[in-house]
């Protein structure tokens, strides 16, 4: 199976009683890319042009460590 690295960034972080965070992201695209259409930015979003993910966290370790406009790296690999 073909792995896949998506970037993400984060478009939002919802507090949550108890200490939840809620992390919700979407897919990273360059706003203009150039005539070849080559771009950091655009080597996922070029073969996958949508993406969302939620993540709610309650880790009191990562609680408070991330801000809407971080970007990250997921990269997709199987579990065996």
């Amino acid at each position: 199976m073909t792995k896949m690295r998506a970037k993400l960034q984060i478009a939002s972080v919802t507090k949550h009683a108890g200490g939840a965070e809620q992390l919700k992201f979407h897919g990273v695209a360059a706003k203009n890319y150039g005539e070849d259409g080559l771009d950091e930015d655009n080597t996922f979003a070029k073969f996958s042009p949508s993406v969302s993910l939620d993540i709610t966290i309650t880790n009191p370790a990562l609680v408070g460590q991330f801000e809407p406009g971080q970007r990250f790296y997921v990269d997709f690999s199987p579990a065996e």
